[in-house]
């Protein structure tokens, strides 16, 4: 496919040698965008350690600034620095008017109504880049008004959202689709609710809101498939170092995986049992990967991982495992790709309202690289045949598309084009520069 006239030129990745060395991958995005937000709400100065530098975690701390946070580093050109305070606001106390553009972050646009959905007295409009405004946020604004808040969403269910700050009052929710966002959303308008607020999982996803909120001093009791927070606790949070994201990392645990005589470590990366599913997945099909903890920071677990090339099988995916590894699910069709036999994964039709519809994203681009891939409802069939053609990849505007046709052009015959590469930059603005530190030479 062919980029538009006026967009940046296409970068071009070629096979590859083995991948070799170690790597200390960017600082985890989804925590990122909870420590600003969370450290928002405290009261006093939280000092936040290895905050993620992209569009998407930028676009949280200008959010929180402009709901009166006291955070120079949320207005800098420069780089981030290593370390900032941000001085929150407490529960109630943001900027009670104030319209935030949100950009591409989604996680932002669905967890901040859950705050601001109790401070009452406060309006506030939420909006973003074209790519928001095709994410159903109505799966927010529902449970939300079941606990009394004054939400409105536009014409099918989509942003952007009007937030009338109201008295709430806890509910117990059962997830009708399994979200670590809206539960975490339903988490955050728990802490102003009257009585408490419990989320019921239909199976567990990511547990970064509630471990944090639980350093910060939060009543956060937690059982078999279900969370309860309650209300009126004020928060405070000291510090939190944000882990390396083994999202922006399983990039090169997959590729390190399927080019044969790579070894590679990767270093200070998080290893939440919530994000780990992908390396379940790829030891079942049998990878080599073993991880070592080394240490925690506000509940998160730290460890380095190691992975060696090896042959792999297919296998099935199912919905039980889906929340586990939603954003690592296109690679998992690339390593499908190059194991023997075939592999289905089912149970997965989120990942067609990600910042792009990634069922057809990854079925497009691995297809137009001669996979045989076949999307389905909710998830991708895929016949493995141990190769990939040169040619090319669109991103439309997904950073995880895009790092996929990189990956894809180190396993391919010959080069492989990607157009929209930039949008890598979202959530790994370095990933073309750490890819060429561990290629090896063809």
């Amino acid at each position: 496919m062919c980029g538009n006239a006026g967009s940046a030129p296409a970068a071009e990745f070629g096979p590859s040698g083995p991948l070799r060395g170690s790597l200390v991958p960017p600082a985890d995005k989804s925590i990122s965008h909870r420590a600003a937000l969370i450290a928002a709400m405290c009261e006093g100065t939280t000092t936040i350690v290895n905050y993620l530098d992209s569009d998407d975690t930028r676009a949280t701390l200008r959010a929180v600034a402009a709901l009166g946070a006291d955070c120079p580093a949320a207005v800098t050109d420069t780089a981030l620095p290593e370390r900032f305070a941000l001085e929150g606001v407490g529960l109630r106390g943001p900027i009670d008017e104030v319209s935030i553009d949100v950009g591409n972050a989604g996680t932002l646009i669905r967890l901040l109504p859950g705050w601001l959905a109790g401070c009452e007295g406060g309006t506030w409009t939420l909006d973003g880049d074209d790519s928001i405004r095709s994410r159903p946020v109505d799966r927010i604004a529902d449970p939300l008004k079941a606990m009394g808040a004054d939400i409105a969403v536009s014409d099918g269910g989509l942003p952007p959202i009007e937030v009338r700050g109201s008295g709430l009052v806890g509910i117990e929710y059962e997830l009708p689709v399994a979200s670590a966002q809206v539960k975490s959303c339903l988490l955050l308008a728990g802490l102003t609710a009257e009585g408490s607020t419990t989320v019921i999982e239909p199976v567990p996803t990511r547990d970064h809101t509630e471990l944090m909120l639980s350093a910060a001093g939060a009543s956060i009791e937690t059982g078999p498939g279900r969370i309860t927070v309650r209300g009126g606790v004020r928060l405070t949070l000291d510090e939190i170092e944000v882990p390396g994201d083994l999202s922006s990392a399983a990039f090169f645990i997959t590729a390190a995986s399927l080019i044969p005589g790579s070894r590679l470590r990767i270093e200070k990366v998080g290893i939440n049992p919530t994000r780990t599913g992908l390396l379940s997945i790829l030891t079942r099909m049998g990878a080599e990967i073993t991880v070592e903890p080394t240490g925690s920071s506000a509940g998160e677990e730290i460890g380095t991982i190691e992975v060696r090339a090896a042959e792999l099988q297919g296998t099935e995916v199912g919905a039980g495992e889906v929340p586990l590894a939603i954003d690592e699910l296109p690679l998992v069709a690339l390593a499908a790709v190059f194991a023997r036999g075939s592999t289905r994964i089912t149970g997965a039709a989120e990942l067609r309202v990600k910042e792009s519809d990634r069922i057809a994203g990854v079925a497009r681009a691995l297809g137009g690289l001669g996979a045989r891939i076949e999307p389905t409802a909710d998830g991708l069939v895929i016949e493995g045949t141990g190769r990939l053609d040169t040619g090319s990849v669109e991103a439309g505007g997904d950073h995880r598309i895009a790092m996929l046709g990189a990956v894809s052009g180190l396993l391919a015959d010959g080069p492989v084009a990607v157009h929209g590469m930039e949008a890598a930059a979202v959530s790994y603005p370095g990933f073309s520069r750490d890819l060429e530190e561990l290629r090896g030479d063809q």
